[in-house]
């Protein structure tokens, strides 16, 4: 019987952490799921040109960028937790301020600190979930924890389909803000990572940790790790934030496009749960692989739709295989690193990954105005997704049932 007890507060506790960090993992997707309607609404009601569209998700990533580098080397010296709580009071705060602006350098401004937030709350989330489970499980439950990224952007969907039109952007962006102070509350009493190690970290610098992950024992994980981050980040950011946008360009009306964008949202869920099941029967380069083969062939067919059959049917394979790449990357990257170096490790990768994502948009922006084809800009994203599973498939390691150290 005492047995049975053991069993039972352990899965309890699974279920806890993963619903405390799944929580903060569902507003942020909240706002960035968000931030797309956003910024086709601000087109009209602030009559913004392509750059200027694009500069406000460029100016996300780059916060993001920032928090992924900064709170990723800081989750190794000062623990997972604390990192965990100030990325998403940052957040929290940023987003909410953000409402009451009536400029665009103001709102920019608060856009970076709110992706601060965002990128820094990510990998050390993925990390603090990866090591306090167990291996024959740890994959499944990163990739159902990122699957909470998918309930905010149905979310979003929802209350940009519904609140945008009727109340303003701005009433959505409170409704974002305020419910992440009771995820905040909940994490002050989640314990830390049992991986993490204050005493250990007292001894290590950072700059001898950044060193580490390019050390030759880590040197082919960073450059994969690297190359596929990039290359994911720069096409979901490029191709996400500008659906609405894009959906409008293709001669649909704002509410439309909203309303396409909901239904190809909810297919991001089966991808999550998908890919949650293959993980660690097939393991994480498959799905990796897989995935983002079938979002590189679902872009070129997006990109070249001129129906609205296809723009729907490729939009909703295009979310499906997108983000249940997303929860196996999530997987992947810590795994990669003993617990020393691991925030580290996913911090600048993930770093590296939102470097891509301040490109995209920008890329999107500026190739728009200078008047390509919709066809033509996913084709090159397309690219840029094989790029990534190339250096994969023949560089990157296998880690499923991995021990982490």
């Amino acid at each position: 019987m005492r047995g049975v007890n053991i069993v039972t507060e352990k899965t309890i506790s699974q279920r806890k952490l993963l619903g405390i960090a799944g929580l903060g993992w569902m507003f942020d997707a909240l706002d960035v799921g968000m931030l797309s309607f956003i910024i086709a609404a601000l087109k009209v009601e602030w009559d913004l040109t392509p750059e200027q569209m694009g500069w406000i998700g460029s100016v996300n990533s780059i916060g993001m960028a920032v928090g992924a580098l900064v709170f990723g080397l800081w989750a190794d010296k000062i623990g997972r937790k604390n990192i965990f709580i100030i990325t998403l009071l940052l957040f929290s705060i940023g987003s909410g301020l953000s409402a009451l602006t009536t400029t665009l350098f103001a709102f920019l401004v608060l856009r970076f600190f709110v992706g601060m937030g965002l990128g820094g709350e990510l990998p050390v989330a993925s990390t603090l979930v990866s090591e306090s489970v167990s291996a024959k499980e740890r994959g499944r439950v990163v990739v159902l924890l990122e699957s909470f990224w998918a309930f905010g952007w149905l979310i979003a969907a929802l209350i940009s389909y519904f609140v945008i039109p009727s109340f303003g952007w701005k009433v959505a962006l409170i409704l974002s803000a305020l419910p992440a102070f009771y995820a905040i509350y909940l994490r002050l009493n989640l314990p830390d990572s049992p991986a993490f190690s204050p005493k250990k970290a007292e001894k290590r610098s950072i700059l001898q940790n950044v060193r580490e992950v390019w050390s030759k024992k880590y040197a082919r994980s960073t450059f994969v790790l690297w190359i596929v981050w990039f290359t994911v980040v720069f096409s979901y950011y490029g191709m996400f934030l500008w659906l609405p946008s894009v959906m409008v360009m293709k001669g649909f009306s704002m509410i439309q496009s909203f309303e396409y964008v909901l239904i190809m949202t909810l297919a991001q869920l089966p991808g999550y749960f998908s890919a949650a099941w293959l993980i660690e029967r097939m393991g994480r380069k498959f799905v990796l692989v897989t995935y983002l083969l079938g979002t590189a062939g679902s872009a070129l067919v997006f990109g070249q739709a001129e129906t609205t059959a296809v723009l729907i049917v490729s939009g909703i394979f295009l979310s499906f295989f997108n983000l249940g790449a997303w929860g196996a990357l999530y997987a992947y990257t810590p795994e990669q690193y003993p617990a020393v170096i691991r925030g580290t490790g996913a911090g600048m990768a993930a770093a590296i990954g939102r470097v891509g994502g301040i490109l995209g948009p920008l890329l999107v922006g500026s190739l728009v105005a200078a008047g390509h084809s919709i066809g033509f800009i996913f084709a090159l994203f397309c690219a840029s997704i094989v790029v990534g599973v190339i250096t994969l498939a023949f560089l990157g390691k296998e880690t499923r049932q991995t021990e982490l150290t």
